[in-house]
């Protein structure tokens, strides 16, 4: 942990302010939304004035999240808070036009499981041991004897299933288990929640992904799977952002593939890496690290600016050279 603070702490200040935004990485996961709701949702509940803010608001695909239309896009003119709250951001900027619509705040607490996370902010609490930042707040609300509704249920629910695989990730221990659980005699219909999370998908993703099996990449001596999404093919599709969640898990779970890549090209000259290894011999946030990137050692990303070919090329070779390391 790179921890100035304390849960009790950070409960403290949750008592004690009045004015809160809450907010999390743009291109939100499951994580990020759920934890950034949970979080308003339970200041909420204690009578605060909360705003919630996403630079992407509210994906197609998580629109059924309890209290979704809590998470706005970022005014252009900023605005005082009392305390800001950053949630599942390993880097401060990465919440993006969130982080710059605070023109003050005199709090700033960051909560957040990324190995990677320096711990800016006045208040940081980094458990880069949790698989999901869900994790960490579940041990606040219960810990801390703050509000655990129903709605705040099923969004934690969804910020752990999504970050863990739905519970199959390596970083997937007891204590998760245990909170799912827990979370569950909270009112979590798991049945009805796993059919949104994981059987609920748009045809054109389907699209997507068959487009992208097209432009499958071996490197490596086959240790390495990869694919490219180009601007063309995003639009012509009518791809969402959230459409490529989850698609590099397919390539992933190939027999012999030891690390997945993705890569996006997002306008502004710049691409998108998502990494994905499935040992911790290859670290992929030390691979996103030399690109200006970060996250977990199995599971990291990064915004690398270059043509698409170009960018894949570079991190493919960086990949490689992790293969010949002893």
């Amino acid at each position: 942990m790179q921890n100035n603070a304390s849960l009790a702490e950070i409960a403290a200040v949750f008592h004690a302010r009045n004015r809160f935004v809450v907010m999390s990485h743009a291109r939100p996961d499951g994580d990020a939304l759920g934890c950034t709701l949970a979080t308003a949702l339970c200041l909420k509940q204690l009578g605060k004035d909360v705003t919630a803010w996403n630079e992407d608001g509210v994906p197609e695909k998580f629109r059924y999240l309890p209290g979704a239309e809590m998470v706005q896009r970022p005014p252009a003119e900023g605005q005082r808070f009392d305390v800001a709250v950053v949630l599942d951001n390993a880097v401060k900027n990465r919440a993006g036009k969130a982080v710059e619509a605070v023109a003050h705040a005199d709090v700033w607490i960051n909560i957040d499981h990324h190995i990677t996370n320096a711990g800016y902010g006045d208040l940081s609490y980094i458990d880069a041991t949790a698989p999901a930042t869900g994790q960490i707040l579940f041990e606040l609300f219960r810990g801390q004897n703050l509000p655990l509704t129903y709605a705040m249920a099923d969004n934690l629910f969804v910020a752990i299933s999504t970050d863990t695989g739905s519970f199959q990730y390596p970083s997937t221990t007891a204590r998760t288990y245990e909170i799912g659980a827990d979370l569950i005699r909270a009112g979590v219909d798991v049945g009805t929640l796993s059919q949104k999370m994981y059987e609920s998908y748009p045809r054109r993703r389907l699209e997507l992904l068959r487009a992208l099996l097209n432009v499958l990449r071996f490197s490596s001596k086959d240790r390495v799977a990869s694919f490219a999404l180009s601007a063309e093919i995003t639009k012509s599709l009518g791809i969402q952002p959230d459409d490529s969640e989850g698609l590099i898990d397919y390539i992933r779970a190939i027999d012999g593939v030891m690390v997945a890549g993705f890569f996006e090209e997002v306008g502004d000259g710049r691409v998108r890496v998502s990494l994905r290894s499935k040992s911790p011999k290859i670290s992929v946030s030390k691979i996103c690290g030399l690109f200006g990137g970060g996250g977990h050692t199995l599971a990291a990303g990064a915004r690398v600016t270059g043509s698409l070919a170009e960018v894949q090329e570079k991190v493919l070779q960086a990949i490689d050279h992790e293969f010949d390391q002893p």
